[in-house]
């Protein structure tokens, strides 16, 4: 039905709602917004407020997504790194066990040549 993160997010947002409510009811006068070489004359307060909260939140949200975005691209070439690694030593590791049963051929003086052992990795 409703999990706990859902009624979280309900009474955030009725907290939120009850603050844009106050802001409106007490921020009432009309001020001039100057953008640049743009006047915008008699506009609410509270819309000035209201509107600087979500373009700050905006921009946050943008800057969250940029940082998740190259923590997870410095994350995925890390882990192509350990695939490489790990393959690298399953690669010596077979290398190694070929030079150990040289090395045993050698030490028994055998001058017959052994197949490869087909139990290696």
């Amino acid at each position: 039905m409703y999990t706990k993160d859902d009624m979280f997010i309900l009474i955030f947002l009725l907290i939120a709602g009850g603050i844009m409510v106050y802001l409106a009811q007490n921020n009432l006068m009309l001020v001039p917004l100057h953008l640049g070489s743009y006047v915008f004359s008699d506009i609410p307060l509270f819309y000035i407020i209201i509107g600087s909260l979500v373009v700050g939140l905006t921009l946050a949200y943008i800057l969250h997504l940029v940082n998740t975005i190259a923590v997870s691209l410095t994350l995925h070439k890390k882990d192509n790194k350990i695939k490489e690694t790990k393959n690298e030593v399953a690669e010596l590791t077979k290398q190694i066990h070929q030079l150990e049963l040289e090395n045993e051929r050698l030490k028994n003086n055998s001058t017959v040549i052994e197949p490869t052992d087909k139990n290696a990795l």
